[in-house]
């Protein structure tokens, strides 16, 4: 088996907050990124595919299928958007970068379970160079 890691960039705005709490403690908890006018990141997304190469062709998958999935599943839904206000996924859930992975997973995983010969392996966000998260399915 080997893995194949396609990365693409997108930006978007976001703020912290839990509205189960008060401000006071949404200002403890998340600091400056409680602000409710948002900040934004320039966001990497890793997403990487595991299978066999195709003995004719050598792909795990084609890198340009891949492409075009990540395009549809997540960078139209969230490239230049305040994800708090526009993206369905986090209307109620704060987005971290966990929270990001994860979601980015469930938007992706389906239509990599139906290639044939291939599975998601991993989903990698970063927040910026020194920030990321990683989910590899499972559990969340």
């Amino acid at each position: 088996m080997i893995e194949l890691t396609r990365r693409a960039t997108f930006s978007a705005a976001h703020y912290y907050w839990n509205d189960d709490w008060t401000p006071e403690k949404n200002e403890q908890v998340f600091g400056r990124c409680a602000n409710r006018n948002g900040h934004g990141h320039n966001y990497t997304l890793e997403v990487t595919v595991a299978g066999e190469p195709d003995p004719v062709t050598g792909f795990v998958v084609d890198l340009k299928w891949l492409k075009d999935v990540i395009e549809r599943e997540v960078m139209a839904a969230w490239d230049h958007r305040h994800l708090n206000l526009e993206v369905p996924e986090f209307a109620n859930a704060v987005p971290t970068t966990e929270n990001l992975a994860i979601a980015a997973w469930r938007r992706l995983e389906p239509a990599v379970t139906a290639a044939k010969g291939a599975k998601l392996s991993r989903v990698r966000i970063y927040e910026t160079p020194e920030i990321f998260a990683e989910f590899r399915g499972g559990q969340a």
